[in-house]
């Protein structure tokens, strides 16, 4: 390959479409085995590569020269040949520079926690200067290497103004586990996390909780891939391009989440809307009704509520996992907090509000099949899913008007 990323697993990796969205050059994924890794770089047989675990440390040994950057921070995610001779470079700092830009200008007199101890940590560590932080601390599980332990974070540090993320926990496919108690810390003024896979991992859904502005990764590997290429092509690119691929892959990748009333067009907005943006449609009550073998009225029946809700919220669980989907939910599935941090992980939660009036009963709706079942569950459920939503589209006329709406409100 000439140009392309390296590492021992790149399945769920988004670099490729960063640099094609680019194009300028075609881009591979080559896993490499760690005893693969030696003949690889001896043979020098290509253009300009991007590294990541566990190589950044790994290919130093194979460099003729490294940038001041690189040497500051021990570890290499970009390297370019240029004419036989491999320059190393880390642009995994420019990368977390242009992320917390996001949230502040600068870290000038703050107190920043860095969880990990890896290579980006590292990175997070520079970052942190550059951006004239007062103190910066990584934290670990096990305190070495300088870091402090969680324990000490929290008796010693309760005072942090600004978090970042550099551990793998809250990844896909692990998703759902934070890495520290974001409460204990209660001057916490902004908080980024380098995982983008999901987009909101439980540490960014609990900082949006207690109020503190979050950001996940994905604008940091969008700014460090265009620094890589860059350095790959001599060309310079521009913020605005950057913006650009990066608000295209965020729209790429996260999925539409329609809620509502039971009757709201859920299901025939959701298939009009996937056909649209060319995107997968799922359909939770459809797909809990393929994995019980029956309709819901019958589970209803056979099983109780409870045993419903378990289903409908295994099947959340495992169709919010991937983005880049239109999903419709059915009427109670905000009735749990699990189903909503499930769906906020890689969604955009759209709520379509048809009035009461314009909601008709049926028979195949065991909590709505009369008109005074509907309107005491329209009581209860409506603030719900207004509070829920990231956006509320008002349901009136014909589906492709109601489409039309939701893909202008979310461009």
């Amino acid at each position: 390959m000439k140009y392309g990323l390296i590492g021992e697993k790149l399945g769920h990796s988004f670099s490729r479409e960063i640099h094609e969205k680019l194009g300028r050059y075609e881009y591979a994924l080559r896993e490499i085995p760690s005893e693969e890794l030696d003949a690889f770089m001896r043979a020098r047989d290509f253009c300009g590569i991007n590294v990541t675990i566990p190589y950044k440390t790994d290919v130093i040994p194979y460099l003729d020269e490294l940038s001041d950057l690189a040497q500051a921070v021990g570890a290499v995610n970009t390297v370019v040949n240029r004419g036989g001779k491999l320059y190393g470079d880390n642009t995994d700092v420019w990368g977390l520079i242009s992320l917390i830009r996001r949230l502040t200008p600068d870290l000038a007199g703050k107190t920043v926690l860095i969880l990990g101890t890896g290579g980006t940590s590292r990175a997070a560590l520079a970052a942190a200067k550059e951006l004239r932080a007062e103190k910066a601390v990584r934290v670990s599980r096990t305190g070495r290497d300088g870091a402090l332990t969680y324990e000490e974070a929290y008796r010693d540090l309760s005072d942090a103004d600004f978090l970042v993320n550099t551990t793998p926990v809250g990844m896909f496919p692990h998703a759902g586990k934070s890495p520290i108690d974001l409460s204990r810390f209660p001057r916490l003024a902004g908080v980024v996390d380098a995982i983008y896979n999901p987009l909101s991992t439980r540490l960014l859904l609990d900082a949006r909780a207690l109020g503190i502005p979050a950001e996940n990764g994905l604008y940091m590997l969008t700014s460090q891939a265009m620094r890589s290429a860059e350095l790959f092509t001599g060309e310079p690119i521009g913020e605005r391009v950057t913006e650009k691929i990066y608000t295209e892959l965020l729209s790429e990748k996260r999925n539409v989440v329609l809620i509502g009333m039971p009757g709201s067009g859920k299901s025939t907005v959701g298939r009009r809307l996937a056909k649209q943006l060319g995107r997968p449609f799922r359909d939770t009550d459809e797909e809990i009704v393929a994995r019980a073998g029956k309709p819901i009225p019958e589970i209803f029946r056979d099983e109780g509520e409870t045993a419903f809700r378990d289903l409908e919220s295994a099947v959340i669980a495992d169709l919010s996992q991937y983005g880049g989907a239109v999903i419709a939910t059915g009427g109670g599935a905000i009735l749990r907090q699990e189903n909503l941090d499930a769906l906020r992980q890689n969604g955009a939660l759209v709520h379509l509000d048809r009035p009461l009036d314009d909601l008709i009963p049926t028979s195949d709706r065991p909590l709505s099949d009369d008109a005074e079942k509907l309107r005491a569950l329209y009581a209860v459920r409506d603030p719900l899913y207004r509070a829920a939503a990231d956006l509320t589209v008002p349901v009136r006329g014909a589906p492709e008007n109601v489409t039309d709406i939701i893909l202008e409100k979310l461009k």
